[in-house]
C-alpha cells in the first residue's frame, strides 16, 4: 500500500474512531491496530497514537466551548490530578500477559457500560454545577486513571464516563466535556515521553490526527444536539464491540 492511500485509510478510521472516543472510549482499539498494520512496532505505534488523540481533543474542546458547554476550572483541577499517574504510567511497564490483561478489561468494559445504561438512583440525581468536592477517593481513581491513560490509553474514556457520571453526578454532556479535556491534558506529558525516546511517526500521526480532528468535532456537535440518548446508544455499542474483540470473540 502506498503513502497516499495509507494516508487516506488512516484519516477514515481517525474520523471514526474519533466519533466513538468523544461520545464513549476506545476508538484506539481501531487505530492502534491500523498503525501496527502500516508497519510500526507497538511503541512507535503507541506514540503516533497520542498525536491524534491530541489533535482529537482539542477539535472538541473548541466545540463544546463554542457550544458554552464549559467548566474550565473544574476541568483543569481534575485533569492536574491525572499528571503524575500519567507521567508514571508512560515510564513503567505493568508484568502481566496480554491474553489475561484483555479479558479483565473486556469484562470491565461490559459492567461499565451496565452502569452507565441503568438509572442513577433518586438520591443521586445529575448534578451538572461546577462546585464538586474533590474527595481523597475521587482524588485516588483519578491518579490511577491518569496512570492507566499514559501507559495504554485504550478504554481510558470508559474509566473517565463512569466516575464522572457516577461518582461526580454529571449528566453525559458534561461528562464528556470534562472528559476530552482531561484526556487533552494527560496525554501531553507521555507524548513529550514517547517523542523523546523517538517513537513517533509524524507521517502517520499527522493523517490520523486531521481524521480524528474532523471526526471530535462531529461527534460532539452530535453529543450536543442529541443529549443523552445519542451518547448512550454509542457508548453500549463501543463498549461490546471493545470487549468481544478483547475476549477474542470476534474475528478482527
Amino acid at each position: 500500500m502506498n503513502d497516499i492511500l495509507s494516508s487516506l485509510l488512516l484519516f477514515v478510521i481517525g474520523v471514526i474512531a474519533a466519533v466513538i472516543n468523544v461520545n464513549a472510549g476506545g476508538g484506539s482499539s481501531l487505530t492502534l491496530p491500523a498503525l501496527i498494520f502500516l508497519g510500526l512496532d507497538s511503541a512507535t505505534a503507541n506514540g503516533t497514537n497520542r498525536i491524534a488523540i491530541l489533535m482529537q481533543n482539542v477539535s472538541s474542546i473548541y466545540t463544546f466551548k463554542k457550544a458554552q458547554y464549559e467548566q474550565f476550572n473544574l476541568s483543569m483541577k481534575l485533569s492536574l490530578i491525572t499528571l503524575p499517574g500519567a507521567i508514571a504510567g508512560a515510564l513503567v511497564a505493568i508484568k502481566i500477559s496480554d491474553e489475561l490483561f484483555n479479558t479483565i478489561l473486556g469484562l470491565i468494559m461490559i459492567a461499565i457500560t451496565l452502569t452507565m445504561i441503568f438509572p442513577a438512583s433518586k438520591s443521586k440525581k445529575n448534578d451538572d454545577t461546577e462546585n464538586k468536592k474533590i474527595t481523597i477517593p475521587l482524588f485516588l481513581t483519578f491518579v490511577v486513571v491518569g496512570f492507566y491513560g499514559g501507559f495504554i490509553q485504550i478504554g481510558i474514556g470508559f474509566m473517565l464516563m463512569a466516575i464522572l457520571n457516577k461518582m461526580m453526578h454529571f449528566s453525559l454532556i458534561y461528562v464528556n466535556m470534562h472528559k476530552v479535556f482531561i484526556v487533552f491534558i494527560l496525554t501531553i506529558p507521555p507524548l513529550l515521553i514517547f517523542i523523546i525516546s523517538e517513537n513517533i511517526n509524524w507521517y502517520w500521526g499527522i493523517s490520523l490526527g486531521l481524521g480524528n480532528a474532523l471526526g471530535g468535532w462531529w461527534g460532539t456537535k452530535h453529543s450536543i444536539k442529541k443529549g443523552d440518548k445519542f451518547i448512550k446508544t454509542v457508548l453500549s455499542v463501543a463498549v461490546v464491540i471493545m470487549a468481544l474483540k478483547l475476549m477474542k470473540i470476534l474475528p478482527f
